[in-house]
Protein backbone atom coordinates (compact mmCIF):
# COMPACT_ATOMS: atom_id res chain seq x y z
CA UNK A 1 0.00 0.00 0.00
CA UNK A 2 1.37 3.39 -0.98
CA UNK A 3 1.02 6.26 1.43
CA UNK A 4 0.56 9.90 0.52
CA UNK A 5 3.12 12.48 1.58
CA UNK A 6 1.04 13.64 4.53
CA UNK A 7 0.40 10.05 5.67
CA UNK A 8 4.15 9.47 5.70
CA UNK A 9 4.62 12.62 7.77
CA UNK A 10 2.01 11.49 10.30
CA UNK A 11 3.56 8.00 10.57
CA UNK A 12 7.00 9.54 11.01
CA UNK A 13 5.70 11.85 13.74
CA UNK A 14 4.06 8.89 15.50
CA UNK A 15 7.32 6.91 15.44
CA UNK A 16 9.27 9.91 16.76
CA UNK A 17 6.79 10.31 19.62
CA UNK A 18 7.10 6.62 20.52
CA UNK A 19 10.90 6.78 20.46
CA UNK A 20 10.91 9.85 22.68
CA UNK A 21 8.34 8.38 25.08
CA UNK A 22 10.64 5.47 25.94
CA UNK A 23 12.64 7.74 28.23
CA UNK A 24 9.57 9.31 29.83
CA UNK A 25 7.24 6.89 31.61
CA UNK A 26 3.50 7.24 31.21
CA UNK A 27 3.55 9.00 27.86
CA UNK A 28 3.12 6.05 25.51
CA UNK A 29 -0.52 5.33 26.31
CA UNK A 30 -1.54 8.96 25.90
CA UNK A 31 0.35 9.26 22.61
CA UNK A 32 -1.31 6.15 21.17
CA UNK A 33 -4.75 7.27 22.35
CA UNK A 34 -4.29 10.71 20.80
CA UNK A 35 -3.27 9.29 17.42
CA UNK A 36 -6.11 6.73 17.51
CA UNK A 37 -8.63 9.46 18.30
CA UNK A 38 -7.73 11.35 15.14
CA UNK A 39 -7.19 8.32 12.88
CA UNK A 40 -10.81 8.46 11.72
CA UNK A 41 -10.47 11.94 10.21
CA UNK A 42 -11.48 11.89 6.55
CA UNK A 43 -8.64 12.35 4.07
CA UNK A 44 -10.51 15.30 2.59
CA UNK A 45 -10.14 17.29 5.84
CA UNK A 46 -6.70 18.52 4.85
CA UNK A 47 -6.72 21.70 6.92
CA UNK A 48 -7.47 19.86 10.15
CA UNK A 49 -4.86 17.20 9.39
CA UNK A 50 -2.23 19.88 8.67
CA UNK A 51 -3.15 21.69 11.89
CA UNK A 52 -2.86 18.51 13.98
CA UNK A 53 0.43 17.61 12.30
CA UNK A 54 1.95 21.02 13.11
CA UNK A 55 0.59 20.88 16.66
CA UNK A 56 2.11 17.43 17.10
CA UNK A 57 5.47 18.67 15.84
CA UNK A 58 5.42 21.51 18.40
CA UNK A 59 4.49 19.09 21.18
CA UNK A 60 7.27 16.70 20.15
CA UNK A 61 9.75 19.57 20.27
CA UNK A 62 8.64 20.32 23.84
CA UNK A 63 8.78 16.65 24.80
CA UNK A 64 12.37 16.40 23.57
CA UNK A 65 13.52 19.09 25.97
CA UNK A 66 15.57 17.61 28.79
CA UNK A 67 13.66 19.49 31.49
CA UNK A 68 10.31 18.12 30.34
CA UNK A 69 9.13 15.69 33.01
CA UNK A 70 5.36 15.80 32.48
CA UNK A 71 2.94 16.70 29.75
CA UNK A 72 -0.44 18.18 30.62
CA UNK A 73 -3.60 17.74 28.61
CA UNK A 74 -7.29 18.40 29.08
CA UNK A 75 -9.95 15.72 29.12
CA UNK A 76 -13.53 16.52 28.18
CA UNK A 77 -15.94 15.17 30.77
CA UNK A 78 -19.31 13.80 29.81
CA UNK A 79 -22.29 16.00 30.70
CA UNK A 80 -24.11 13.11 32.40
CA UNK A 81 -21.43 12.52 35.05
CA UNK A 82 -21.61 14.48 38.29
Amino acid sequence: MRHSKIQKQVLSLFRQFLRESRSKPGFTDHIRAEFRKHAALPRTDGLRIEYLLRRGERQLKELKKVECQAFGYFVKEEANKR
